[in-house]
């Protein structure tokens, strides 16, 4: 009786501990997110008081970082286009067009992350009830994931090179 007694305790304690790493997919709170705040960029005295630009309250100012537009314009494009709503280059103009022949939905963004909310939802709704840690990503998009070893063996059966097996 008492061994039957310590496993339940045991499995009562594990069933209380909580892991949550990167992959939960749930808030944790609605607390604030370290992960954006940024500093700012250091104060400096202006050249020229008249040039600066009008104070614009509840919006950014030139000391506000801008990560974004330091990416687009390290990855060779333009912070005016950025700024201007035009973040498709010119050189990848042909891409765009390609890639959209079939038509594009200009709110595919709020449409991916709706379905995707519904789906976790629908697959992930008995997932709280675990005995012990568990990867609920992994849980939840167990059906999607590929199998590594089936595909080159599939591949491999079919007469195409592949050059390793992939890594385990």
């Amino acid at each position: 009786m008492s061994r039957i007694l310590i496993v339940g305790l045991g499995l009562a304690l594990a069933a209380c501990s909580s892991d949550k790493g990167v992959r939960q997919l749930s808030s944790t709170g609605d607390g604030p997110d370290e992960f954006l705040v940024m500093p700012g960029k250091p104060l400096t005295q202006p050249e020229n008081y008249a040039a600066l630009p009008p104070p614009t309250p509840g919006q950014g100012n030139i000391t506000d970082l801008d990560p974004m537009g330091d990416a687009v314009v390290a990855l060779g494009g333009s912070r005016t286009a950025r700024n201007n709503k035009q973040t498709i280059g010119k050189s990848d103009g042909a891409l765009v067009s390609y890639t959209s022949r079939n038509g594009r939905a200009a709110d595919i963004r709020q449409t991916v992350l709706a379905e995707d909310d519904a789906f976790r939802k629908r697959r992930g709704r008995f997932t709280n009830f675990r005995i012990g840690k568990q990867d609920r990503y992994n849980e939840v998009y167990n059906r999607q994931q590929l199998n590594s070893y089936d595909e080159w063996w599939r591949w491999r059966s079919s007469g195409a090179r592949t050059p390793a097996a992939p890594p385990g």
